[in-house]
């Protein structure tokens, strides 16, 4: 990898655009990086870091962003890093700017811009050619060409040597995790893990399984009432399984033994159950057989008591049997009895009605009387037809009358409404004409009103930004002077920090601890603060307050320029009429618009008045013609009427007869024929029933007598209604049932039989069943309780033998597992040193990197130093990871903590450089043709200087290009190629020399 170009704008304490011309640079082969503290020597290799991976290496990778940017830049530039390299033969240019907070085009506020990131490929032409704008993809693209991480990167090419001089002074732990970061050993550590935690799962699925185990144990124990004894043995214990699998069968032999006991007792039970049922059965049917013939006797007795009662429903029933042939003939006599009566009723009820001409007549007498009524009755339908007709004669004759009146009213109302209607009409012309004019008039004044308000508004306007601008223009000054007060304020604090920046740097020195800026360990002489020393916290207010003084200046004049504008518009819509002016106008505008709107109000009035009025004229006309005509027609017709009326009215003089109408003559006559008729009926129906009654008695006395009853009424008293007969019916009945019961009770011979033995106790029988019955129940419950205590441990056993043989595998994977983790964690009595696998793949990398860089050490100390890699333990802790350094003058090998400051320097330079070799190799053999060492030059004498400048000159025989990062005053003299970075007020600046 050899850098060409680099471009920084905005970025760290570079303000404005700076350019690095790496080429010119590396033609010398070795190059100073120098320039005053703080002024961003240590910042050009952040950009390098950052083009390539997006962050800077160190404390600083958590800058991204707005962290990154710079302080001194223009607030519209924005932060942009370019690098131009050349990597596995290919020459690329990689652009990154971080997120901006910019602001706004329009408006006040600020905006954020998200980052952005170009890749370029220049090809054989030498033309640029894009090849991606993903973030993601170009991060993978130069970590594959690279072959390393950003780690490595910064420990590789970006040579940190305050790391190393912490690297040699480091126990076990610290070189661990370091080398473990250069060389990615986290896939060693990864198997530690992956065994430690196989491990973990094997033993979890043992314990899983023992556990498991156990509890069929315990369930097999609780199965067999407690008679089993468990092991005492935990779960993951040796023996377990075979403890179980004993305890098992001992307690299946043992159920087994009480499960035929237990069927032996149940046998004897069913036996002595099923005696006593027997003898239960036969006590049951014999008190059975006694019971019953007791009751039959106690039947008998009560049927011999009501004996007399039956004998006499008995003579009851027969006598009403006899007068059941009597009992048509005395219906019928009854309903001729009562047919008689109705028929005589109604006779007498339709001769009251009669005149008393009529009250002796016969039946044949009525009915001719109704017969001549009913004639007269006919020849009255013409009189009656002509008596209606006579009264809608007088009907048609007052409707014309009332038609006659209605049409006079019309005609003279007519007539007097007439006689204005000139008048009328051209009243209502003359106000269209006058509301015509009106409107035309408020027209043209509405076009005036509105010209006269709309300057009137601007106006007022103008006035009202008039003051506005002189306060904006006032609040401008004040904001612009507070910005400058401001901005002096923070470029004093600024200085002043500056200067005294030697006395914070100091605060943070450590005796014994490298420091930042030189790399020296000891401090004799520190800066101190002086008194008004201004701190980081106190600038970075200042700054705030300054930005802020800033947009509130560039905000007061936005307003101005606006309310300015505004004003402009204002003043050209109103002139230069005063408002006042343009107010009285306007009011007299309105005034004269509201008249004229008035008066034009009233045209669609007087239009409509005028067009109802040329209605209502016609309809007048039109109403006092048609009047006279029906008149003239009205005079014919009323004398036809009268000529009608005359002849009805002496015919039906005639037909009233003395009736005060015909219609009343015929309801008269209609009512004389009905009664006559209803008498004549009524006389014929009680003569028959009258014939019919004497023929029922003569048949009822012949029935009687037949019956062998002595009169009718003996015959009658005899009959029973339906629920008397059948309520004796059922006596009678039930009597013959209770005596045949009985007498079939008492002759069974069983039964009799079983009246002349003892009575029974079948009490004690059921007590001595049940009791029998009880111990069944026992027997069979023990009996299937030990069933089931069989089958539960048949089936607890065969679970627990199966869990058995799945354990078998499972603890051999645990055995080996277990042997393999503790082997590679250390913890084995197999693993002498105690060394872990990533440790001693850690400690054959170390023993690379000594190999190497004892090459250059010896060379930098002429002869005298060696690093040799140790696998001794130190102390308590873990072997693999020791470093000692074998001084050749005294023969002896120390620890690497006990180098002075230059030899740790020079020894740190070297580690690094033997460190960067075998990380390559690592890395895939990827050319490594840009160095730069940070650092530590000023601890070193004039002889060891030159030395390490010569093994650093060495390295342009490989065709390298080292820069070195220093402000020891001697090296500017020994290296002619340099890169001087130059600070002020407004920012940091770049400046090549001897190129």
């Amino acid at each position: 990898m050899r850098l060409h170009r680099l471009d920084i704008t905005a970025f760290g304490p570079f303000g404005t655009t700076q350019t690095v011309d790496f080429d010119a640079l590396s033609a010398a082969g070795l190059f100073l990086l120098h320039g005053p503290t703080g002024a961003g020597k240590t910042s050009v290799l952040d950009a390098v870091c950052y083009a390539l991976y997006g962050s800077v290496p160190g404390a600083r990778q958590g800058g991204q962003g707005s962290t990154l940017r710079s302080d001194h830049a223009a607030p519209a530039t924005r932060t942009s890093v370019t690098l131009e390299l050349t990597v596995a033969g290919r020459r690329l240019e990689i652009t990154r700017q971080p997120p901006w907070e910019r602001p706004k085009k329009r408006g006040a506020g600020t905006t954020v811009d998200k980052a952005q990131t170009w890749l370029r490929e220049r090809d054989a032409t030498g033309a640029w050619k894009d090849l991606s704008r993903s973030h993601q993809e170009i991060g993978e693209e130069i970590t594959q060409l690279l072959g390393m991480s950003r780690e490595q990167f910064c420990q590789v090419v970006l040579l940190p040597q305050g790391d190393f001089a912490r690297f040699l002074r480091a126990d076990a732990e610290a070189r661990g995790k370091l080398l473990g970061r250069l060389f990615d050993t986290h896939r060693f550590a990864e198997v530690e893990k992956r065994l430690a935690d196989r491990r973990r799962a094997a033993e979890a699925r043992v314990r899983d399984g023992d556990a498991e185990l156990l509890a069929d144990a315990h369930r097999m124990q609780q199965a067999a009432g407690g008679a089993m004894e468990l092991p005492e043995l935990s779960p993951g214990e040796p023996g377990l399984a075979d403890a179980v699998l004993t305890a098992a069968a001992v307690a299946r032999s043992t159920a087994r033994e009480q499960l035929t006991a237990a069927h032996c007792r149940l046998t004897t039970a069913e036996s002595v159950r099923a005696e006593a049922g027997r003898a239960l059965d036969e006590a049951r049917e014999r008190h059975r057989l006694q019971r019953r013939f007791a009751e039959a006797r106690e039947r008998a007795e009560r049927l011999r008591e009501r004996s007399g009662a039956h004998d006499e429903d008995q003579t009851r029933m027969d006598r009403a049997r006899k007068a059941g042939t009597v009992a048509p003939a005395l219906e019928l006599r009854d309903s001729a009895d009562a047919e008689h009566r109705s028929a005589a009723a109604a006779e007498q009820r339709a001769r009251a009605l009669l005149p008393a001409s009529h009250a002796d007549a016969g039946p044949d007498g009525l009915a001719s009387a109704a017969r001549r009524a009913a004639e007269e009755l006919g020849g009255l339908e013409a009189a009656r037809r002509a008596e209606r007709r006579l009264t809608d004669l007088l009907d048609e004759r007052d409707g014309l009358d009332r038609q006659e009146r209605a049409d006079e009213e019309v005609r003279e109302d007519a007539e007097a409404w007439l006689a204005g209607w000139e008048t009328t009409r051209t009243t209502l012309q003359d106000r269209i004409a006058a509301a015509q004019q009106a409107a035309t008039r408020a027209g043209e004044l509405a076009a005036r009103r509105d010209t006269a308000r709309t300057r009137l508004e601007a106006a007022r306007t103008r006035d009202r930004l008039t003051r506005d601008a002189e306060a904006a223009a006032e609040q401008a000054g004040a904001a612009r002077e507070e910005a400058l007060a401001a901005r002096q304020h923070w470029l004093d604090l600024k200085e002043q920090r500056l200067g005294g920046i030697a006395a914070e740097l100091a605060a943070g020195l450590t005796d014994g601890a490298p420091c930042a800026v030189c790399g020296a360990t000891e401090h004799p002489a520190p800066a101190r603060r002086v008194a008004g020393h201004v701190d980081r916290e106190t600038e970075e207010r200042a700054l705030a307050d300054h930005q802020h003084a800033e947009d509130r200046r560039a905000e007061a004049d936005r307003r101005l320029a606006a309310v300015r504008e505004e004003l402009a518009a204002a003043g050209a819509g109103a002139g230069d009429a005063p408002a006042g002016q343009l107010a009285r106008e306007l009011d007299e505008a309105e005034r004269e618009y509201a008249r004229a709107r008035e008066a034009a109000s009233a045209l669609h009035a007087a239009q409509e008045e005028l067009r109802a009025a040329e209605r209502e004229h016609e309809l007048r006309t039109a109403a006092q013609r048609d009047a006279a005509v029906r008149a003239a027609a009205r005079v014919g017709h009323r004398e036809r009427l009268e000529l009608e009326r005359a002849s009805l009215e002496r015919d039906l003089a005639q037909a009233r007869a003395d009736a005060p109408s015909v219609a009343e003559r015929v309801r008269q006559l209609e009512r004389e024929a009905e009664l006559l008729t209803d008498a004549a009926d009524a006389a014929r129906t009680a003569e028959e029933a009258a014939r019919r009654l004497k023929d029922a008695d003569s048949r009822l006395a012949d029935a009687a007598f037949r019956a062998g009853f002595d009169t009718p009424g003996a015959a009658a008293e005899a009959l029973l209604d339906d629920d008397a007969h059948r309520r004796l019916q059922r006596r009678l009945d039930a009597w013959q049932d209770e005596e045949a019961a009985v007498r079939a009770v008492l002759a069974e011979p069983e039964t009799a039989a079983a009246a002349q033995r003892p009575a029974v106790d079948l009490a004690a029988a059921q007590r001595t069943a049940e009791a029998a019955d009880r111990a069944v129940r026992e027997a069979a419950s023990a009996r299937d309780a030990a069933a089931r205590r069989c089958t539960e441990l048949d089936r607890l056993s065969v679970r627990a033998a199966a869990s058995v043989r799945r354990l078998g595998p499972l603890r051999q994977e645990y055995d080996r597992v277990a042997r393999m983790a503790a082997l590679t964690a250390g913890t084995s009595a197999q693993n002498e040193r105690r060394m872990r696998l990533e440790s001693y793949v850690l400690a054959a990398r170390l023993e690379q990197v000594a190999a190497a860089a004892t090459v250059r050490l010896r060379r930098m100390s002429s002869g005298r130093y060696t690093l040799v890699h140790s696998d001794d333990r130190a102390g308590r802790g873990r072997s693999g990871l020791g470093l000692h350094v074998v001084d050749a003058w005294t023969g002896r090998e120390r620890d690497t903590a006990t180098l002075s400051g230059g030899e740790t320097f020079f020894a740190s330079l070297a580690l690094a450089l033997g460190l960067a070799d075998v990380v390559t190799d690592e890395a895939g053999g990827v050319r490594l043709d840009t160095l730069f060492i940070d650092e530590g030059f000023g601890s070193l004498d004039d002889q060891t200087l030159d030395e390490v400048l010569d093994v650093l000159d060495s390295l342009r025989e490989r065709d390298r290009s080292v820069g070195i990062v220093s402000h020891v005053p001697d090296l500017r003299r020994r290296v002619h190629a340099q890169l001087e970075v130059e600070k002020d007020r407004s920012g940091s600046r770049l400046r090549q020399r001897g190129t």
